[in-house]
């Protein structure tokens, strides 16, 4: 694979992330030209400025990372983050509401695609894979593609399990060609990640980026 580096994210939602330690994410992102970078909306506008005239994507966070919040709370946070440079949001859905076998999460992320479709990005929605049985994972599934959102997200990396590749596969015959997978939570390594991208996923989200192109580097020297 040429063009590992275009698969992956890299990551920086720690509850301790702080200015230097987006700086050499952003610099590490520049060295490998990744895909993306996902930092927390506090973040958005400097990321913006340091990749603005790159192919990287800016990628953020909404209602992270349980998902409790309001509707009205994710749309503003979604404008927001469009607003100060972010291309791509990644949504915690109500999962609250969907436990509660409501159909709101579905009419929520409608909304929030009719959002960033208007400004031409893009809508990631992680629906926490962790917490959701194989019956819910389906109709989680559904309710994504129903809703129009461009990437199915396995986890905020906060639950117990992050993304499995049985996960993956299963997400991968769910869900239609046009609706990509993105995994995360728990991929630190170079196998991991092409583990994940074997089962299906078309985006890898990690911390570890880095150290995975590192690894691919060394078994692949130019």
């Amino acid at each position: 694979m040429k063009n590992l580096n275009r698969y992956i994210e890299h990551t920086a939602l720690q509850p301790t992330v702080d200015e230097r330690a987006i700086d050499k994410l952003l610099a590490q992102a520049k060295k490998y030209s990744f895909r993306g970078v996902c930092v927390p909306p506090f973040w958005v506008k400097k990321a913006n400025r340091a990749l603005l005239e790159l192919d990287i994507q800016v990628v953020t966070v909404v209602g992270f990372p349980l998902g409790y919040s309001m509707t009205q709370t994710k749309v503003f946070e979604t404008k927001q983050a469009i607003a100060d440079g972010a291309d791509e949001l990644d949504v915690v859905w109500s999962i609250s509401a969907f436990k509660s076998g409501m159909n709101w999460p579905k009419i929520e992320l409608a909304q929030l695609a009719n959002v960033c479709h208007d400004s031409e990005k893009l809508l990631k929605v992680i629906i926490e894979t962790a917490y959701l049985n194989e019956d819910e994972l389906t109709l989680a599934c559904d309710n994504c593609r129903d809703a129009g959102v461009d990437f199915v997200k396995t986890s905020t990396g906060f639950a117990g399990e992050g993304a499995q590749t049985a996960t993956i596969k299963r997400m991968r015959e769910l869900l239609p060609s046009q609706v990509g997978i993105k995994a995360s939570g728990g991929i630190k390594t170079l196998e991991q990640a092409m583990a994940m991208i074997n089962a299906g996923a078309d985006r890898i989200g990690s911390s570890s980026g880095h150290l995975i192109m590192e690894a691919w580097m060394d078994k692949n020297p130019q």
